[in-house]
């Protein structure tokens, strides 16, 4: 099998008959072709195979009321007593929705709310008990806002609540393989979908993860289970893939992932990079509290929106709204 995964720019001086990454501000004229025995090659991305062209090139469907001819901000939202970054600072009601608020108003297009810590080690919520975190927070946070909402669970009865409350995206780290009901009810309530790469459940992902070739080994887990959640009903224009920074992976797999992230456009999906404040960024950046990497995460968030990234899942939003606009407007010329 041949991977292609298309070299991005963002130069003013675009080459003609270079290719738009999909629909959006990066250009492509040259791909790399990946092999798992055979080593790799530059060739003319007019070469490749009409699909996999198209699948590179088309732009991505609006999910949950957001385009994706600009870069998008996912604000984080964990009403947990005991996530990595900041477990229990937004876990009553009142601080979640002021939490919510802020966000918005700094810039975020999507909140991700979360109700079980999901950090190395972590263990499973009772389904009641993430309910109760969760779909009153939800709740609130539409009576007020139309900002679009995303419920960050593997579970359907979670999922159930949070839509009932108001969410328009279901968020599983799991990929869709924990619960077997969730997938078939997303497909029913035609709610879009986001599906992320991790090796092992979240209590043992870190204890060694391998990989035979970590950026082809995810994509093909990606592809798999896009094609198993077509099948089931959900749209390929109604999935969001997440490489899984952090998930089951070492700083050097993680790396490679990023070095690789528009590889995963291949898949013709928008395609989400949720690094922000990893483990990783506080190694190599000297920053030993999750609450001091803004600065690193907003460096590793520029160089996914350089090869074509859609979606940001952030914690700092006001500081990656920030750099986000300089960067377009240094990079792409373009104005807020």
């Amino acid at each position: 099998m041949t991977y292609y995964r298309p070299i991005p720019s963002t130069d003013r001086a675009r080459p003609t008959g270079a290719f738009p990454l999909a629909g959006g501000w990066a250009w492509f004229d040259t791909v790399e072709a990946l092999h798992r025995d055979a080593p790799s090659r530059l060739i003319p991305a007019a070469d490749i195979p009409a699909e996999a062209l198209e699948n590179l090139t088309k732009p991505r469907a609006p999910i949950a009321g957001l385009t994706f001819d600009t870069p998008r901000l996912m604000g984080i939202l964990n009403v947990t007593p005991d996530s990595f970054s900041d477990g229990g600072e937004h876990f009553s009601p009142d601080a979640a929705l002021a939490h919510a608020r802020s966000m918005t108003e700094q810039g975020a297009d999507i909140l991700d709310i979360g109700g079980e810590s999901t950090r190395p080690g972590s263990t499973e919520v009772d389904i009641e008990e993430e309910i109760r975190r969760t779909a009153p927070v939800i709740g609130a946070i539409r009576a007020e806002m139309a900002v679009p909402i995303s419920i960050d669970t593997r579970k359907a009865p979670v999922a159930r609540a949070a839509h009932d409350h108001g969410a328009d995206l279901v968020n599983d780290v799991a990929g869709f393989t924990f619960d077997p009901d969730l997938a078939p009810y997303c497909a029913a309530e035609n709610l879009p979908v986001c599906v992320m790469h991790a090796q092992g459940t979240p209590d043992i992902m870190q204890k060694d993860p391998r990989y035979d070739n970590v950026a082809l080994d995810v994509y093909d887990y990606l592809a798999a289970r896009v094609t198993a959640l077509e099948t089931l009903g959900i749209p390929r224009k109604n999935i969001i893939v997440d490489p899984g920074i952090g998930f089951g992976k070492t700083l050097e797999h993680n790396l490679t992932l990023l070095q690789n992230l528009a590889l995963f456009h291949g898949l013709g999906c928008a395609v989400l990079l949720g690094a922000s404040r990893k483990r990783f960024i506080g190694t190599i950046g000297g920053a030993e509290s999750a609450r001091h990497r803004a600065p690193g995460s907003v460096a590793v968030a520029l160089a996914g929106v350089a090869q074509g990234v859609q979606l940001l899942r952030i914690h700092d939003v006001n500081e990656t709204a920030e750099a986000l606009r300089l960067w377009q407007a240094a990079t792409l010329g373009r104005l807020p």
